[in-house]
């Protein structure tokens, strides 16, 4: 039996226990938050016995194997260290640190530890993607040319996720003074991933990040909104490939739309997850001359929780693991540079 804690209890979490509920063999053992109320409810809705308002104390008391770490963004680094140095197994939520010198402290400690580490870039259970990316690495679409990558959401523009205006469950996610890094921080690593996964990894950056006022004096309450709303990163890959990546929060008309273009001299791929997890569009071979697309059916994948139970069982990280985060961070903090001086970067 493989003994979990969860430490943050807000509404990403309830995705992780019921992940973790559902795999023969995993025991959810406690729940931490600094709310204590949200944690007893929390564990009340998910049958969890022990309940802790401080991660030492959990840490110190609670028997447990893993950690899935579902905080914040600017605490993940020093709940999953304190994991790490008591020996245990760590989930993190994305992204790994909200800086790269913290994420690859992260990666170096977990790797000097010998635990299993692994970050939540969930998208890597669409089965498309895995298989957007055997089709490239096994040359199916030649020499890769243009890429086109775009995450996109509209919970700035519409209520179908609720008022942002009145749940700090989406205002802390505007403030960089409660721990954001905007849309960059909280879409982009997850773009970044999926569509260099897939298309190979950037060599440099020149991003444009923009902050749109959506209330007055730029303020609601405690938060004031100052984390960036829209991302548009113009890429170059180690392949020699460019193209453009971009993400944002005021897409009207899109819930959680995730959209990868992959363009090769022997053909192109399309993955879609609004269309599908597990198909993807493909066009190459005499269909190129054609200009004719098919469906590529590409079966199932374990999703992250189950991969990370698996790792702990067998002793084989799996991935996306801890270093493989700290080089998506490396990416993003070179798009805040660049943002930030006008000029393109190397990653």
């Amino acid at each position: 039996m493989i003994k979990l804690a969860i430490v943050g209890t807000g509404g990403m979490a309830h995705t992780h226990a019921k992940a973790f509920n559902a795999i023969k063999g995993c025991s959810l053992v406690a729940a931490c938050d600094v709310i204590p109320e949200r944690a007893e409810a929390f564990a009340d809705k998910h049958g969890i016995p022990e309940v802790y308002a401080d991660v030492d104390e959990m840490l110190a008391q609670s028997k447990m194997d893993a950690v899935s770490v579902v905080t914040p963004d600017a605490s993940h680094a020093a709940i999953s260290l304190k994991a790490i140095a008591q020996g245990k197994h760590v989930l993190c939520e994305k992204p790994l640190a909200t800086h790269y010198g913290d994420a690859k402290e992260m990666a170096d400690a977990a790797q000097r530890a010998g635990v299993i580490n692994m970050v939540n870039l969930s998208y890597r259970n669409a089965s498309a993607i895995q298989k957007a990316h055997q089709l490239v690495q096994q040359g199916a679409l030649g020499r890769i040319m243009h890429v086109e990558a775009s995450y996109l959401q509209s919970w700035l523009s519409a209520k179908h996720w609720g008022d942002w205006r009145s749940s700090p469950a989406w205002l802390w996610r505007l403030s960089t003074q409660h721990g954001s890094r905007g849309v960059l921080g909280d879409l982009g690593v997850h773009i970044l991933d999926f569509a260099t996964f897939a298309a190979g990894d950037i060599q440099s950056v020149n991003c444009r990040l923009k902050t749109f006022p959506k209330a007055q004096d730029d303020r609601v309450g405690d938060y004031v909104l100052d984390a960036n709303d829209s991302a548009v990163i113009t890429v170059e890959l180690t392949n020699g490939a460019i193209g453009t990546i971009h993400t944002s929060r005021w897409a009207t008309g899109h819930s959680n739309s995730l959209r990868l273009r992959v363009y090769g001299e022997k053909g192109a791929l399309v993955v879609d997850l609004d269309q599908a997890w597990d198909t993807l569009q493909i066009c190459r071979g005499r269909a190129v001359d054609k200009v004719e697309w098919k469906t590529l059916r590409c079966g199932q994948t374990p999703n992250i929780y189950q991969r990370f139970i698996k790792s702990i069982r067998t002793g084989r990280n799996d991935q996306p693991d801890f270093a493989r985060g700290a080089a998506v961070q490396k990416m993003l903090d070179a798009c805040f540079e660049s943002d930030k001086t006008g000029k393109t970067l190397a990653v």
